[in-house]
């Protein structure tokens, strides 16, 4: 480009990046010659030649005693270590799975300096304010696991809780025949709800809604939180013949229903944690939705890797595919043929 415009590489990059002065007639001269031949700056080398470094900052539960969450972390850390040669560097930010610990981490959150943002907001409401507040830094946001904005500066990547709700619904129509008395098995932590698990449940009872010659289906509902997972009981299950648990926990009930012998109630459940896994291969829980928790988080460094290194448009939204698992087509991926 120098060459073509006969003025040294020095002017033409102060004339490319507005820095110093250049006589007009050499800026048009330039110009017209990035018009005519095209011009895209190489972002990539410029970061490098600058060694400039990009903080992400990872606001997640602590995931040492969680299976899920420690997936999400295996894919942030797959995806820093790939994009760590271009200046990506990590800051974690966990919180214990209660309301107290989380706001001891947004004050920490909120006083950190960053680039981008990777949060999984679990506390809805709290999640709501904090995001709000979090406005002011004007930077980058990409939340996994649940979607809670429709912030355009908001990105999020997951799976549909509504459609997975509704895929479990239909998943249950096509496994009963003539009992049609479901069961939804709330099985929560010390949070009484989150936003996926509530979107999980409205869908299910959205797919009944839509598909009246459905007929007869009555549904019942229970809930119990973790510490008191004691309290099951055969009652419960009475007249059942179907169960939808909308978290990971189908795992409990399976356990229940095998060390009290009870047979022929369909199980339905979300995640493949090795509890959920050995139910599903002795038959107890019919069907497991993955979310692949791992792909979540790849894919959201990867959208702040895109937006703020490599200044490429990103998709907002990016939904992970609704993944069935049954007995017969789970392999895991260390398993050898």
């Amino acid at each position: 480009m120098a060459e073509l415009a006969n003025v040294s590489p020095g002017t033409v990059d102060r004339i490319i990046h507005n820095r110093g002065q250049a006589a007009q007639e050499t800026v048009d001269k330039v110009n017209a010659i990035i018009e005519e031949f095209g011009y895209k700056r190489n972002i990539l080398a410029s970061n490098l030649a600058l060694n400039k470094k990009f903080h992400f900052a990872v606001f997640l539960p602590k995931y040492e005693k969680l299976e899920y969450w420690k997936s999400q972390v295996e894919g942030i850390e797959k995806a820093a270590q790939e994009f760590s040669k271009f200046g990506i560097v990590l800051d974690y930010f966990f919180y214990d799975y209660n309301l107290a610990s989380f706001k001891e981490s947004v004050k920490k959150v909120m006083a950190f300096n960053c680039d981008g943002l990777l949060f999984a907001p679990i506390f809805y409401e709290d999640s709501v304010q904090f995001l709000n507040d979090y406005k002011k830094k004007d930077i980058p946001v990409v939340m996994i696991d649940s979607n809670i904005s429709n912030d355009d500066n908001h990105a999020y990547v997951g799976q549909d809780a509504f459609q997975s709700g509704y895929l479990a619904g239909r998943l249950i129509s096509f496994a009963v025949k003539n009992e049609r008395h479901v069961l939804i098995f709330k099985i929560t932590r010390e949070i009484e709800s989150t936003s996926v698990y509530l979107q999980r449940i409205k869908g299910f009872y959205s797919f009944f809604e839509d598909n009246e010659e459905l007929t007869n289906f009555k549904f019942s509902e229970v809930t119990l939180k973790d510490s008191r997972i004691d309290q099951l009981n055969l009652d419960m299950f009475s007249g059942i013949s179907s169960v939808f648990v909308p978290n990971s926990r189908a795992y409990l009930v399976a356990r229940f229903l095998e060390q009290n012998d009870i047979k022929g109630v369909r199980i339905i459940g979300f995640d493949l944690l090795k509890e959920n896994i050995e139910y599903l291969n002795k038959g107890v829980i019919d069907f497991l939705i993955n979310q692949r928790p791992e792909d979540q988080g790849y894919m959201g460094i990867n959208y702040l890797y895109k937006k703020l290194v490599l200044k490429e448009e990103a998709e907002r939204t990016h939904y992970i595919p609704l993944e069935i698992i049954l007995k017969e087509n789970y392999f895991p991926a260390s398993k050898s043929v």
